[in-house]
């Protein structure tokens, strides 16, 4: 028997989640087009039904749709007039995609970002720092505007450098910190650098977002080491396709919950297509049940997750990332037979706090595939990581040893690898 209060929620979220389709399927000339079983959403019964019936989406066919269409394609289920919010994607994989939303959807995905920041316990008039440059990729945008609508002071820290930033932390005594992983153990280095001491810091959390990493427990310790004080860091998931996904798991030891009220999420076989198990890795498939205006529905994120399935303390469903963001499908590299991809590299870096920052090369050579590092590290620690390296992967991955601050530093999404 399903308890009365589960039955009704997930009623509930049915219900709004296909009033939603039925709005979309009159105006979104995207949608209708690529999902023409749309029209027959009134005869669906739940989730499994509009899985069944909805082809996924990629990221190539939303940029196509862009290119086809300039600049925002035809996934607007309004007229433009209706929308207030302009981002764009990251261009990681590709060029740019432009993304619009209404007021509406805007305050969906703040109500998200309270979610976050409820979980990491961000008090009304709370001081917050935004190391970020508040430029047109979405990244703590969201984050900036609903700590504002709950009450916390908010320091946008656009437009400054580092060591800007580390005295304006100090200066405002700064309790949460909001920056990529990257960031966060960048801005030390910076501090022991230009000898500004922080040891006086205010810091009570750092929400990282951005990167993987985030839930990996050696990122976690390196972090607080390098602040010098028992903070805590709390992993964050979202994207500019999407919105914000996910908080921390409660508890505070990493991972990831994903927002079931705003979010249905899948995690397939990346080759097949096809469900994978839980517990088993695969990559993670999500359907905005909010964001009307531009909505996305069964998007292949390229993310590499592993579910956890289970109830929350009031008994509705949860559905967790253990260990949060493993990686990306698109990432992986193949070596001598191996499948390495970037955040289990870097997760292995990150045991040696001695390696100030780092750079993967792979290489074809011939039909194999070489993998080397420039790390800024002494000559005892790059042999250290080669032996790391052979005990974690069964590989002979060289390091070579670097000049310190003779690599790139980066404020948001690093690019570590070359290929």
């Amino acid at each position: 028997m399903i308890p009365a209060e589960e039955e009704a929620w997930s009623k509930r979220r049915w219900e709004s989640f296909v009033g939603m389709l039925r709005r979309v399927r009159e105006t979104n000339y995207f949608q209708r087009e690529r999902f023409s079983q749309l029209a027959e959403c009134d005869d669906w019964e739940g989730f499994e039904d509009f899985v069944s019936a909805c082809p996924f989406t990629t990221k190539d066919e939303l940029a196509r749709d862009r290119e086809k269409t300039p600049p925002y394609g035809t996934n607007l289920t309004f007229a433009p007039e209706r929308y207030s919010h302009f981002h764009q994607t990251s261009g990681t994989l590709g060029n740019p995609m432009a993304w619009l939303d209404t007021q509406e959807d805007w305050d969906w995905m703040l109500a998200n970002w309270d979610c976050v920041l409820e979980a990491a316990e961000v008090d009304p008039g709370a001081r917050c720092y935004f190391a970020f440059s508040f430029g047109p990729f979405l990244g703590f945008w969201t984050a900036y505007g609903a700590a504002r609508k709950r009450g916390c002071l908010c320091m946008p820290g656009g437009g400054q450098g580092t060591e800007q930033r580390l005295r304006a932390i100090l200066e405002h005594e700064a309790e949460y910190l909001f920056c990529t992983p990257t960031y966060a153990l960048r801005l030390p280095e910076v501090a022991e650098t230009a000898g500004i001491d922080m040891d006086a810091h205010a810091l009570k959390a750092i929400v990282v977002a951005g990167e993987t990493g985030g839930s990996v427990p050696a990122f976690r310790e390196r972090v607080t080491r390098a602040w010098g004080k028992d903070l805590i860091v709390h992993d964050h998931y979202g994207m500019t396709e999407v919105g914000p996904v996910a908080f921390e798991t409660p508890g505070g030891q990493g991972g990831l919950r994903i927002l079931l009220e705003s979010y249905y999420p899948e995690i397939i076989d990346p080759e097949r297509g096809a469900p994978v198990a839980d517990g088993e890795t695969g990559e993670l498939v999500l359907t905005t049940l909010g964001r009307e205006g531009c909505p996305v529905f069964r998007y292949r994120t390229g993310d590499l997750v592993r579910a956890e399935r289970g109830k929350d303390s009031s008994g509705l469903p949860t559905f967790d990332l253990a260990g949060g963001i493993l990686g990306r499908s698109d990432d992986m590299v193949v070596v001598r037979g191996v499948n390495l991809y970037p955040s289990s590299v870097d997760a292995v870096v990150r045991r040696f706090p001695e390696v100030a920052e780092y750079q993967v090369i792979c290489e074809e050579k011939g039909a194999m595939t070489e993998v080397s590092l420039r790390a800024e590290a002494s000559e005892e620690t790059a042999r250290a990581l080669e032996a790391a390296f052979k005990k974690a992967f069964s590989l002979r991955i060289s390091v070579d040893r670097v000049g310190p601050n003779s690599l790139p530093r980066y404020e948001m999404k690093a690019k570590r690898w070359l290929r």
